[in-house]
């Protein structure tokens, strides 16, 4: 029986966490699984490694061999790598608008919303109805 270290997928749809688990080669990615070994979440931040390095070294020891993916957990978890940081990604929109306000707040001027600046000018009038 060829046993391999490896991520079982976990959690809600589009919000997953993984197990690292010791499973036969031949069983399904979220099927049976031999051992649980830890858990792994990358949706916070800085992501969360959390392993039991004891029985990891167990299964190494025995022959399981660790997927790409698990090696590098497995690397983080020892301590060899740092854990990845997820870099936050900023739109185009969003950029140009932040400089905007830094030039504009740098020189001292009060920026005008763009709704206010781009709207065309209405009448008020004090009776209600009236056109």
């Amino acid at each position: 029986m060829a046993v391999k270290i490896r991520l079982a997928r976990a959690g809600a749809k589009k919000a997953p966490f993984y197990r690292l688990v010791a499973a036969d080669s031949r069983a399904p990615r979220d099927g049976r699984f031999i051992e649980i070994l830890g858990r792994y979440n990358p949706r916070t931040q800085p992501s969360t490694v959390e392993l039991d390095l004891e029985k990891v070294e167990a299964w190494l020891s025995e022959g399981a061999e660790p997927t790409e993916a698990a090696a590098k957990l497995i690397a983080i978890a020892r301590g060899e790598k740092s854990a990845p940081q997820v870099e936050e990604k900023v739109s185009k929109k969003a950029a140009e608008k932040a400089a905007a306000e830094a030039t504009a707040k740098a020189q001292g001027d009060t920026p005008v919303p763009e709704a206010v600046a781009d709207a065309p000018e209405q009448a008020v009038s004090d009776t209600p109805g009236a056109e």
